[in-house]
């Protein structure tokens, strides 16, 4: 399994879409190329996808069907720029927190307000995502590593750092937009864990 930190190392810039029945490839100018090879994953807006061709700083990935319709990279055109992040490897730093690049669903941006030099977003999600959305736990968005704020109903808030701002595309995102959201595996777990073990204690959904 490939493993990203939530740690956005730069911005690429989509330069080609080709649009095909079941696959889009898309072909992205990356910020830093250095030993990537083909076959290798690279999270693009915390998608994790295999690079299939290179050609200099310019790099081309399949995205089937299921991804699009589960991502926000659907509404992707020529000229967005993604946050990027090229897989873990052994040996390197972890200074977010454990991602797959398995986004369940989008979120939409409802609110962004300027707090000093930092930025409050408010981001609606589907209610079936919100069990695992809490105060101070981890999310991925758009594939950065970030803690959640206050939690109301199906909605939540994130405040972002001057340098989370300057290294992604959170700096221009606007109202309306859909937002990556990616449940790392452990939260997922012990949520599934503790619905389990109320399921089993009260079979009947008795009071």
């Amino acid at each position: 399994m490939n493993v990203f930190t939530g740690i956005v190392q730069g911005l690429g810039t989509i330069c080609s879409i080709e649009k095909r029945e079941r696959v889009w490839t898309f072909g992205v100018d990356l910020p830093d190329t250095e030993g990537l090879e083909r076959g290798a994953s690279v999270a693009l807006n915390g998608v994790c996808l295999t690079a299939t061709e290179i050609d200099g700083g310019r790099v081309w990935f399949d995205v089937i069907a299921e991804t699009l319709g589960r991502t926000n990279l659907s509404d992707a055109v020529v000229g967005d720029e993604v946050n990027i992040e090229r897989s873990l490897k052994m040996g390197d730093e972890l200074g977010g927190h454990l991602l797959s690049g398995h986004i369940m669903g989008a979120g939409v941006l409802i609110g962004r307000t300027t707090v000093g030099e930092g930025v409050d977003l408010a981001v609606e999600a589907p209610s079936e995502m919100m069990k695992f959305i809490h105060e101070k736990g981890y999310i991925g968005l758009n594939g950065a590593s970030l803690t959640v704020g206050t939690v109301e109903e199906n909605r939540f808030n994130i405040h972002l750092i001057p340098e989370t701002l300057r290294l992604t595309t959170f700096s221009t995102l606007q109202e309306g937009s859909r937002i990556n959201v990616e449940i790392d595996s452990i939260t997922q777990t012990v949520v599934a864990t503790v619905e389990r073990m109320m399921k089993q204690e009260n079979p009947e959904g008795e009071a």
